[in-house]
């Protein structure tokens, strides 16, 4: 069984996509990029604190889905910039610090909204 996941407390899909999908004990949370859900707007600043928004949007979704941070098994980093990626790292960390999940990271030309990050994630419960 299929269930669409949706939450104020993080931005809104901006585009034909829902922010998650729990499908048979997995949360497939779609890409976050650093959105103010409160303002809409993209944050603006380093990549330490888009991190921090995008992984904030993130735990708010899961929230929702009644999972935790704990419970997510794979993640995967989109980067604007790969010379960000220490300081990226350094967040990230911030917030998986127990259960830490399998990880991609890859430099993109270009995110929407000229974000420097953005990251999606599966959770498993």
């Amino acid at each position: 069984m299929k269930k669409t996941i949706s939450t104020d407390l993080a931005p809104k899909a901006i585009g034909p996509y829902s922010q998650a999908i729990e499908c048979n004990g997995l949360l497939f949370v779609s890409g976050q990029i650093p959105i103010d859900p409160n303002t809409g707007v993209i944050i603006t600043g380093d990549i330490k604190m888009q991190t921090r928004r995008v992984l904030q949007n993130i735990k708010a979704i899961l929230e929702a889905a009644g999972y935790t941070l704990d419970d997510v098994v794979k993640c995967t980093v989109l980067m604007a910039d790969m010379n960000d990626f220490a300081d990226m790292n350094q967040v990230y960390g911030e917030f998986f610090v127990n259960n830490k999940p399998a990880r991609a990271a890859f430099g993109v030309v270009k995110l929407p909204m000229n974000a420097k990050v953005e990251i999606e994630c599966i959770a498993y419960r």
